[in-house]
């Protein structure tokens, strides 16, 4: 198994479990209290070349990147220096992220906010609108034709959008274009971990219009977003180069300050 199937595996074997805390009519309850969705496509079409801020305090593949990381200040610091919208790392085992970092956000910031995990699940869609998400990503890959389809249903049904992930040009056949506004390319393969920043471009130029593209993982530089931004892609959604950061915020800003420049 490669380690994305390993991870989706994981989180599959722990939800039964989180059923049992937290049943789902429990989350319906926290549905009926939770406040308006936020569009992230909206913000992102707004504010095109766009960045969506992510908060992970580490990863299978660069291991710990900022254990410290106090989820609602790093929200703060990227609502303030320009994020359009911020990603949330929820999965814990691999990722030490958790649906309360999600909830912090939420309290702390006006931006949408996106629950980035590895969701099969008509479950997990709940926990992420209970817990304050705008937008949950969907991987391709992992699903199936069908179960894609129906999760984008689901969600759409919560009023939650999804940003749905590819890594090859064969998943963009099993999305479900009539509810599909955003689409992302991963320039990293989880599969070989490898990155190959021209991936999301060579991908997301098959992405129909008005569909939001979005490039992932791997980008650090404003000449890279500038390029990618030339080729066709709205958003970058960006994590581990913010939290590595001694300023996660300064770092944001600098960036966003030079691909002005580029486009300039």
């Amino acid at each position: 198994m490669s380690l994305l199937d390993r991870i989706t595996a994981s989180v599959q074997a722990g939800l039964p479990a989180r059923r049992q805390e937290r049943p789902a009519s429990e989350l319906q309850v926290m549905i009926r209290h939770a406040p308006k969705v936020r569009s992230m496509t909206w913000a992102l079409q707004r504010g095109a070349p766009a960045i969506i801020a992510e908060i992970k305090r580490a990863s299978p593949s660069k291991g710990l990147l900022r254990a410290s990381a106090a989820p609602a200040v790093l929200a703060k610091l990227y609502e303030d220096n320009g994020a359009s919208a911020i990603s949330v790392l929820t999965e814990s085992e691999h990722f030490m992220g958790s649906l309360e970092d999600m909830a912090d956000v939420r309290a702390a910031s006006a931006l949408p906010i996106l629950r980035k995990d590895f969701i099969t699940d008509e479950y997990q869609l709940l926990e992420a609108r209970a817990f304050g998400a705008d937008a949950v990503l969907l991987i391709a890959t992992v699903l199936e034709r069908g179960r894609l389809h129906a999760l984008q249903q689901v969600a759409a049904a919560l009023t939650l959008e999804s940003l749905v992930e590819v890594y090859h040009m064969q998943d963009l056949d099993r999305v479900d274009w009539d509810l599909a506004t955003m689409v992302g390319a991963n320039n990293r393969d989880l599969r070989t971990f490898r990155v190959d920043p021209m991936r999301a471009a060579r991908i997301l130029q098959h992405v129909p219009q008005p569909v939001v593209r979005v490039a992932e993982s791997g980008l650090r530089l404003a000449g890279q977003l500038s390029w990618l931004h030339e080729a066709g892609v709205d958003a970058f959604l960006i994590g581990e180069h913010f939290m590595r950061a001694a300023d996660p915020g300064a770092a944001l800003k600098g960036m966003l300050t030079h691909l002005e420049a580029y486009a300039a």
